[in-house]
C-alpha cells in the first residue's frame, strides 16, 4: 500500500513484495538500527550477511546462532557480490553514500536509513496477520505509514483494542502511571513468537518513546517500533556481553524523569527469573511510576507448543519451574535438587543446559530414576524451535549430540509422553 500523492509524477514507489529465502542480503552496520532490521530478513529467510567492526549483542547472539555471517569490519564493495539487496544501518552519509555507490553500479536496491531521499528502496511500515502481510508505504513520512499501519492492524483484528486511547491504570500508587513526567511500564513480550505478546502490551510498546529490549524478545516486535523511537539494546548473551543491571536501571529512571514513556521489554513474564522486581524497586526509589504487564511466560507455553502438557490427568498434578543457571553444587544456588528429585510432578528448567549434565546427575543421585521421561525444546515457539525427547539419565548427553543451543527449555517428568 502506497498513500503517496497522485501517479504519473515520477516520484511515486511501485510496491513489491521481496522473496528473499536463500537469496543474499548484505546489511551494512551494526546499531540498533541493524537489531531493528536484521529480525524481518532473517523471518523472510534471506542469507544475511552484517558487515560491521561491531555489533549489539542482540545481533552477536543471531550471529553466534549461525543466522547470519558477520563480517568484522568496515565495508567494502566487494561485499555486493552476489547481494539481492542492501540494507544500509549506519549514520555515517559518507559511509553510507559509498554503499549506495557500490549498490548502484551492480544494480541492486540500496535501502538507506540515514537518507530515505538518496535510497533506492524504503522498507513500509509493516502489520502481519497469519500468512497476511500488509506494508504501508508514507511517501516518505514514517509517521504516516505507522499511523496508517496501525489503523489497518486493527482493523484485521491482529491486535485487539484501543491503540492511541491512553490507559487507565488500577492499583498503588507505585503501580500507577502519574498524570506527569516520564514513566516505565515492564512488559513481557512473551515466549518468542511476536504474537504472543498479551494485547496490553502491544499497545504500550506502541506508545513508547524508549525500548530497553532484552536478547529474547522477538525481533519483529522492534521491527514494528516507530522510527523516532529509542531502542537500547540492554541483551544479556549467556556467557557474554552484557550490560549491568545497575546500568539499565540506571537507563530506565534516567529516561524517565527526562519526561519519556520507557517500555522495558522482556522475554516471557518480567517477573519469571527477569529482574523485574530489581528494576520496580529501583524506579520506585527514584519515584518514576511504573506499570507492570505480564507477560506469557515459556516456562508454560513452550511445552505446551511442543506438545507437552506440564499437567495432564492422572499424570501430573504439579509442575514446579526453577532456574539452572547455577550449578547444583554451587554455594550459590537457592534450589533444592534433592527435594525436586522426591517428587511426582512435571520439572521445568529454565537457563540450564550448560548445567544439564550437573543437574542430571544430583536428580539421578536422590533417587529421580534415570529412565525417567525428558525433553529439550531449543528456541520454543519460534520458527527455529527444535526439540528432542530422552531420558533424565541420557540428556545432557544427548543434548551435546544434538548440539542444542540456548535458549532451551528443559521438561523432567511423564507429561513428556502424555499426548503421544
Amino acid at each position: 500500500m502506497s498513500a503517496t500523492g497522485g501517479g504519473g509524477t515520477g516520484d511515486s514507489p511501485y510496491p513489491l513484495g521481496l522473496r528473499l529465502a536463500g537469496r543474499r542480503v548484505v546489511v551494512v552496520g551494526g546499531g540498533a538500527v541493524a537489531t531493528r532490521r536484521v529480525p524481518a530478513l532473517l523471518d523472510a529467510g534471506a542469507d544475511v550477511l552484517l558487515v560491521s567492526p561491531e555489533l549489539t549483542p542482540a545481533l552477536h547472539g543471531h550471529a553466534d546462532a549461525g543466522r547470519l555471517r558477520w563480517v568484522r569490519r568496515r565495508f567494502a564493495p566487494e561485499d555486493l557480490d552476489d547481494a539481492w539487496l542492501v540494507q544500509v544501518a549506519v549514520d555515517d552519509p559518507v559511509a553510507a553514500a559509498t554503499v549506495s555507490a557500490a549498490a548502484a553500479q551492480r544494480r541492486i536496491f540500496c535501502v538507506r536509513a540515514d537518507d530515505r531521499t538518496a535510497a533506492t528502496a524504503w522498507t513500509p511500515a509493516v502489520t502481519r496477520h497469519g500468512p497476511v502481510t500488509v506494508a504501508v508505504l508514507g511517501g516518505g513520512d514514517p509517521r504516516r505509514a505507522m499511523t496508517v499501519r496501525d489503523a489497518i492492524r486493527d482493523l484485521l483484528g491482529a491486535r485487539k483494542g484501543p491503540l492511541l486511547t491512553p490507559p487507565v491504570e488500577q492499583g498503588s500508587p507505585v503501580n500507577t502511571p502519574g498524570s506527569r513526567g516520564g514513566r516505565v511500564a515492564l512488559v513481557g513480550a512473551g515466549p518468542g513468537d511476536p504474537e504472543l505478546i498479551t494485547v496490553k502490551g502491544w499497545r504500550l510498546l506502541a506508545e513508547a518513546d524508549v525500548v530497553v529490549a532484552d536478547r529474547l524478545v522477538p525481533g519483529l516486535l522492534l521491527d514494528e517500533l516507530r522510527p523516532d523511537v529509542e531502542l537500547v539494546d540492554a541483551s544479556k548473551i549467556p556467557y557474554g556481553p552484557s550490560r549491568t543491571q545497575e546500568e539499565i536501571n540506571k537507563i530506565l529512571v534516567d529516561r524517565a524523569l527526562a519526561g519519556r514513556f520507557v517500555v522495558r521489554l522482556k522475554g516471557g513474564d518480567p517477573y519469571v527469573f527477569g529482574r523485574g522486581g530489581e528494576e520496580l524497586l529501583a524506579c520506585a526509589e527514584a519515584g518514576v511510576p511504573v506499570t507492570v504487564v505480564p507477560g506469557v511466560t515459556s516456562a508454560v507455553a513452550v511445552p505446551a507448543v511442543a506438545g507437552v502438557p506440564v499437567t495432564h490427568r492422572a499424570v501430573a498434578h504439579e509442575f514446579t519451574v526453577v532456574s539452572g543457571h547455577v550449578a547444583p553444587d554451587s554455594p550459590a544456588s537457592l534450589v533444592r535438587w534433592e527435594a525436586l528429585a522426591g517428587l511426582r510432578g512435571t520439572l521445568v528448567i529454565l537457563m540450564g543446559l550448560k548445567n544439564l549434565a550437573a543437574i542430571a546427575a544430583t536428580l539421578v543421585a536422590h533417587g529421580k530414576a534415570a529412565a525417567t521421561p525428558a525433553a529439550v525444546i531449543q528456541e520454543g515457539t519460534t520458527g527455529a524451535q527444535r526439540m528432542l525427547r530422552s531420558t533424565l539419565g541420557a540428556v545432557a548427553a544427548d543434548v551435546v549430540a544434538a548440539e542444542l543451543r540456548p535458549p532451551a527449555i528443559v521438561v523432567v517428568g511423564d507429561v513428556v509422553g502424555a499426548l503421544d
